[in-house]
């Protein structure tokens, strides 16, 4: 994968001018409980609040004029939708942001505050996905693939070679998993590196497609329950370059429970006093649900963004008082 690798390079040098340099914080009360050196990196401070940012600045940027003048449009949950917004807005380009009718308001709150024009369709994000990338060709404008595209997910990467410069040994690394572009952009620049770190990747059961596709060799066609880890939420596009990519540079995968999410955000909360949203959760839920054969190591998990909705957040702090 030293296609991933150079191009994130790549990557890095067109967008840095953009974004933060996010924090690699360690975590003296998770290395306790994980007899480990744990530490976050905390894209949850990243602009828009999610690591989505790097890989739509990195597209747009891109573009000829010509392409530019012609408009974008994107398909997201939110958090890209956001990040394409902002993307648009630095670089002076137009676009629409197709999002999923059961999308987070909170998510479609902020990708209006950002000046985006939205428009809800299709039950699923493959759905979606669907429907921006016909409107994108009938109407001669750039499709902004969430995680199907290899600028995307070099911009992704740009993580993997912050961490490389902010830690002497990374011995593992835990990203969420939904579409693929970020798991795909950190594990193929960090597997590169002269040390090669274990890569695990974590969905929640409610939403495994990758992962089922992945065991099956294949791009399933797989129906996905609601979830509060909503930016890994839906289905995957057919042809997504990320399948290949996620089945040969990740080492395992796993799967938890809404219950283990909840738990995992309740406790990053307690302990850390800073919000993060269900995707960053459930990284951390993989880590408790792995923690046991990690003793040792270096780790370094991913929190992947902090737009969680109010109340969903009070939500699940709420069930805490309650059990």
């Amino acid at each position: 994968m030293k296609t991933i690798h150079d191009e994130t390079v790549r990557a890095h040098q067109r967008i840095r001018r953009y974004v933060r340099e996010t924090y690699l914080e360690h975590s003296p009360a998770f290395s306790d409980l994980c007899a480990a050196n744990v530490y976050f990196k905390l894209e949850n401070l990243q602009h828009t609040g999610s690591f989505k940012v790097r890989g739509a600045l990195n597209k747009l940027l891109t573009l000829s004029d010509t392409e530019r003048k012609c408009g974008v449009v994107a398909a997201s949950t939110g958090n890209h939708g956001a990040a394409v917004t902002f993307a648009m807005e630095k670089l002076g380009i137009d676009g629409i942001i197709f999002v999923p009718v059961g999308a987070a308001q909170n998510k479609i709150t902020a990708i209006e505050k950002l000046g985006g024009h939205v428009q809800r369709v299709g039950d699923d994000s493959v759905e979606t996905e669907r429907y921006a990338r016909k409107f994108a060709d009938e109407n001669g404008r750039i499709y902004v693939s969430p995680y199907n595209d290899l600028a995307v997910i070099a911009g992704q990467g740009t993580i993997g070679l912050e961490i490389d410069h902010q830690l002497d040994r990374i011995d593992t690394v835990i990203t969420s998993l939904g579409g693929g572009g970020l798991a795909a952009g950190v594990a193929g620049y960090l597997s590169e590196t002269p040390h090669r770190p274990e890569f695990i990747a974590v969905s929640p059961s409610n939403s495994c497609v990758m992962i089922d596709s992945v065991q099956a060799g294949r791009v399933l066609d797989q129906a996905s329950d609601s979830t509060l880890s909503d930016g890994t939420e839906g289905g995957i596009e057919e042809n997504a370059i990320t399948l290949k990519m996620c089945t040969s540079l990740i080492d395992q995968y796993v799967k938890v429970s809404e219950k283990e999410i909840a738990t995992a955000l309740r406790e990053f909360v307690n302990v850390r006093s800073m919000v993060v949203e269900g995707a960053a959760a459930a990284a951390l839920a993989g880590l408790m649900k792995t923690r046991h054969r990690l003793a040792g190591r270096n780790i370094v998990v991913v929190m992947c963004g902090g737009n969680i909705g109010v109340d969903q957040l009070r939500k699940v702090l709420d069930e805490s008082e309650s059990s």
